[in-house]
């Protein structure tokens, strides 16, 4: 089922003022949407204010080039975010709201939660969702088109970074014939793929590069090739020179393995523990699978947080994933 435009339109029209957030560790779709929803916002005449639990990884900074997003204890504190109604785009869990999560728990105004993920936590929000939708940001042009804005260079870039990582730069089977007019639509209003590419992928640096090498060094191969897993812990950041977020897709490069039906990293956190991402290209539920430790997120890709050691880690997720497997395979 689809989002529900008229009662959207409806909901917005009833404020002034708007507070935006996203998941901790934003990736392209939760900062492009942030901020193509913000320019769809003001162009109706709201005031927007951008607010996150963590900070836009620097290799992600080119989405935000005039500073528009806030750090919640750095820019911002608590008791000063103040709005009509907080709007939380791409996602729909508490843990995935991080040190934002008590800020919204706490605001007596009104929630709306806009969002293409499978699970849910009761967040106290009016949900607009469409688990069909390949990215949110393909729910932001949706949202705009329901509210009569055009699509300004502004949006277009922000949201098209969003749409071409979700789908794995168009690649992942989540893509329709109606995913590349709302590009064709993007481009029309100025973005240039190319440019975006290069932005996303072709200004690695060095300590990224040994980072991934030290990932890949690592991958293991199971279940005659069908399962493949790695993990990076958290000192090898520092002693590859490279930032938290230099982990982001590198998942899907062990996709490329002949063979490969299901992968999983173990990431480490700077906090402790271990981010967990999933991925199938097989019948395997990577939501499902996510969601027996916390997590959430698609059927081909899903993500979870856990507490421990990698090894207390690997014991508690390996055997579900083998077993998960093996019954997608039988």
């Amino acid at each position: 089922m689809g989002v529900n435009w008229k009662a959207f339109v409806d909901q917005i029209s009833h404020y002034q003022s708007f507070i935006l957030v996203s998941h901790i560790r934003p990736d392209c779709d939760a900062l492009g949407s942030e901020l193509g929803m913000a320019e769809v916002l003001k162009a109706i005449g709201k005031d927007v204010r951008i607010v996150n639990a963590h900070r836009t990884p620097p290799a992600l900074s080119f989405l935000d080039p005039a500073g528009n997003i806030d750090v919640l204890g750095d820019d911002v504190e608590a008791e000063d975010i103040k709005a009509d109604c907080i709007m939380i785009l791409d996602t729909s869990a508490w843990a995935q709201l991080g040190d934002m999560g008590d800020v919204i728990r706490a605001a007596r105004c009104d929630k709306m939660v806009l969002d293409h993920h499978v699970g849910e936590d009761a967040l106290g929000a009016t949900m607009y969702k469409d688990y069909q939708a390949e990215a949110t940001g393909q729910l932001v042009v949706q949202a705009a088109d329901a509210l009569n804005v055009p699509i300004t260079r502004a949006m277009a870039v922000p949201v098209f970074a969003a749409i071409a990582t979700d789908t794995g730069w168009f690649r992942f089977p989540s893509v329709t014939p109606e995913t590349y007019r709302v590009i064709a639509r993007l481009m029309e209003a100025g973005v240039v793929p190319s440019e975006v590419y290069g932005d996303l992928y072709e200004r690695d640096t060095i300590g990224r590069l040994k980072l991934r090498g030290l990932i890949l060094s690592r991958t293991t191969a199971e279940l005659d090739g069908t399962l493949v897993y790695t993990h990076v812990e958290k000192e090898d950041f520092a002693a590859c020179g490279a930032e938290a977020n230099d982990t982001e897709d590198a998942i899907n490069l062990t996709l490329a393995v002949r063979g490969t039906q299901a992968a999983v990293i173990f990431v480490g956190q700077l906090r402790g523990g271990f981010k967990l991402s999933f991925r199938s290209r097989c019948g395997l539920d990577c939501n499902e699978i996510a969601s027996q430790f916390g997590g959430g997120g698609h059927k081909a890709a899903a993500g979870a947080f856990l507490e421990g050691t990698l090894d207390e880690v690997k014991d508690r997720v390996l055997p579900v994933v083998r077993e998960a497997l093996q019954h997608a395979l039988a």
